[in-house]
């Protein structure tokens, strides 16, 4: 267990591994299906939500070949409520911090990240998600940075992810004024 800030523990320490950017690949919404039929079966009424975000659920965008899913429960502190039936449907631990968790497969291809019913990093991540299906100019612009990005030898997985936050900071102000302007809403 690595602890990179004062907030944030890796389980497993730092991680490099190579990033591979591939174009939109169809079979990624069906193996979410799957992938929410499992959460849902080891954690019933606790899932309040379930839902496909980051790059492979924009349809068309080129991504790295991993599942990010969002799953939100009543209270993302209370790891009694979910962590043991996540690990025993076969996640396994890899992020806690402040008001996020996240859990993966064993292969590290489906990420579930977990945090509370109507917090912020629900909104925030199921905006950008629906923005980016939305407009593509934002879209386009965020693939050739993670086709950029990935050019780089990355000692940590996370670093790549940091690289991106400039971008992902702008094309999100962008879609805050829209969700303002249109009244968005996550949908249920």
């Amino acid at each position: 267990m690595v602890h990179v800030n004062d907030r944030t523990e890796l389980i497993g320490g730092i991680e490099k591994r190579d990033i591979q950017i591939v174009d939109y690949d169809a079979v990624w919404p069906q193996r979410f299906i799957e992938e929410r039929a499992r959460i849902a079966d080891a954690l019933g009424g606790t899932a309040r939500r379930i839902d496909h975000i980051g790059s492979t659920s924009v349809p068309g965008l080129s991504a790295k070949p991993i599942i990010d899913i969002d799953l939100s429960v009543p209270d993302v502190e209370d790891e009694a409520a979910y962590l043991d039936a996540l690990l025993a449907a076969g996640y396994q631990l890899r992020v806690r911090e402040r008001g996020h968790r996240m859990v993966r497969t064993s292969r590290r291809d489906v990420h579930v990240h977990i945090c509370s019913l109507d917090s912020a990093w629900e909104r925030r991540h199921l905006l950008f998600r629906d923005w980016l299906r939305l407009d593509a100019a934002d879209r386009m612009a965020y693939e050739q940075l993670k086709h950029q990005l990935a050019q780089r030898d990355w000692t940590d997985m996370n670093a790549y992810a940091d690289a991106k936050g400039p971008l992902i900071a702008e094309i999100t102000q962008r879609a805050q004024t829209w969700a303002q302007t249109s009244g968005w809403t996550p949908e249920i």
